[in-house]
């Protein structure tokens, strides 16, 4: 019989309820218990999560003997703190991205986790999708033909997004802002399809203090393939969340974040024309990566060390205010 594995959820924001409803139909995982810092957001997770067991802390949780892995769903800032209260308790860590805001100390939690040897993953969801997996064989095997570039292309009439709007972080700079949480994805992306890549150039625009960017355009080099990120906030029309792979033979467009389409030349036809809910698709097969990772199993979840590259691209996309 296979093992079930226990997880404490630390953050019920968004992105935290949307584990606490994946996870118990992954079938192999089980929440032990919620925690959340603000009182009122554990308090409509007990509303909505009945059988949600929730803890006076967050330690209660992590240290308890029955937790097997702890997943990270707090604001950036905070997920070294969790991360070394998992590894000093030798759990699992499943931390959401970005792994961090500043680099320094993201190098240092990177080798404190190492040198814990706990398994560890960060929650770059492309990593397991349909889609990625699509186009790396197609690379693997030739079938876009010289890779030309990739382009990023984001628009948000408002930032955060609706389902996001109680995230007041998410609006300010130090920590928040669309290039961390959405171009991450595709930085990983475009890591994980082409190689390591470096910045070339950015111009970013800002708002007044403390708000985050409102226009990105940035050029980076992946193993020497250009890739391009333009992403604005502000305006009316729908959201556009789109990253286009340019082949001489075949072309690969995401829209949606997990949407795929392929072009040989003509109009854009879907490649996975029967899945109708390719975001829940790609949630769910991340999940079974997750249980592959603590089976001891290969996985496609990326690591901290892996991670962190992405966070140093993003923080010096960021670095650059033209405002």
């Amino acid at each position: 019989m296979e093992r079930t594995h226990s997880v404490a959820i630390i953050g019920l924001g968004a992105i935290g309820r949307r584990m606490l409803a994946n996870m118990p139909q992954q079938g192999r995982l089980r929440v032990t218990g919620g925690w959340d810092l603000n009182a009122e957001v554990r308090a409509a997770a007990a509303r909505d999560f009945p059988w949600l067991p929730i803890p006076d802390a967050a330690e209660d949780l992590i240290d308890a003997s029955d937790t097997d892995i702890v997943y990270i769903g707090v604001p950036p800032r905070a997920h070294a703190a969790y991360a070394d209260a998992a590894t000093a308790a030798g759990k699992a860590i499943f931390c959401e991205k970005p792994l961090g805001v500043d680099l320094a100390e993201s190098r240092a939690l990177v080798a404190r986790v190492a040198a814990a040897r706990v398994p560890a993953a960060v929650n770059l969801s492309l990593s397991g999708a349909r889609a990625t997996g699509e186009m790396r064989a197609a690379l693997t095997e030739g079938r876009l033909g010289a890779v030309r570039g990739l382009d990023i292309r984001l628009h948000f009439g408002a930032w955060p997004r609706p389902f996001q709007a109680d995230a007041v972080w998410l609006a300010e700079r130090i920590e928040g802002g669309f290039t961390r949480e959405v171009a991450t994805h595709f930085l990983y992306l475009a890591r994980t399809l082409l190689g390591p890549g470096r910045v070339v150039s950015t111009s970013v625009r800002y708002p007044a203090e403390p708000a985050a960017e409102t226009h990105v355009v940035a050029r980076y080099e992946f193993a020497g393939v250009p890739v391009t990120l333009a992403g604005s906030v502000g305006g009316v029309g729908p959201d556009r969340v789109e990253a286009t792979l340019w082949g001489a033979v075949r072309s690969y467009r995401l829209t949606e974040f997990y949407r795929l389409w392929q072009s040989e030349g003509g109009q854009w036809e879907a490649v996975f024309p029967d899945l109708t809910e390719p975001g829940q698709d790609a949630y769910m097969r991340q999940l079974d990566h997750l249980v592959a990772m603590l089976d001891g199993a290969p996985h496609a979840l990326p690591d901290f060390r892996t991670a962190l590259e992405i966070q140093t691209l993003v923080e010096g996309t960021l670095r650059t205010d033209h405002a």
